[in-house]
């Protein structure tokens, strides 16, 4: 199993103050257990993000408003990111990702056989360019009341 190192975004109490504790191993290899540990840290990514952002949303400014995290978000981009690495590294610049993704093209409709999709009517692609690993593409579904929620973040394959 090959890993590679990198900084992660555990906090820790130690001293009164919060300390970031260092070293989150992601696997690169595509095998079962190395997609699950993948997986894991996805979820991890979420929990903490959540934890620093007990609203669970986020302002974008190229959609001119909040991206909200449901647990469907979560679901989603675990399912899909833990298939690779590029996708796994990216989703641990969540933040940058949903504050700095630019919308590309235009609304378009849910794909009508995909279950998941059905609360929103209209799906957007937004794309962000993470340092070390390219162009990373989220999906943004919009439901009927207008509210914004992540659907899925992925590295996009050049």
């Amino acid at each position: 199993m090959q890993t590679y190192c990198l900084l992660g975004y555990e906090r820790k109490r130690i001293g009164g103050a919060y300390r970031r504790i260092l070293a989150m191993d992601i696997p690169r290899d595509n095998n079962k257990e190395d997609c699950e540990q993948r997986k894991e840290i996805i979820s991890q990514v979420y929990r903490k993000w959540t934890v620093d952002h007990p609203e669970k949303r986020v302002y974008n400014d190229s959609l001119k408003g909040y991206i909200h995290i449901r647990y469907l978000s979560i679901t989603e981009t675990i399912r899909h990111a833990s298939k690779s690495y590029e996708s796994t590294y990216a989703v641990l610049s969540l933040d940058k990702i949903l504050r700095n993704a630019v919308m590309i093209g235009k609304p378009r409709p849910v794909k009508k056989r995909v279950k998941n999709q059905k609360p929103f009517s209209r799906m957007i692609e937004l794309r962000c360019e993470i340092t070390g690993i390219g162009i990373v593409k989220m999906m943004v579904g919009i439901k009927r009341t207008g509210e914004m929620i992540q659907y899925c973040i992925t590295a996009k394959r050049t």
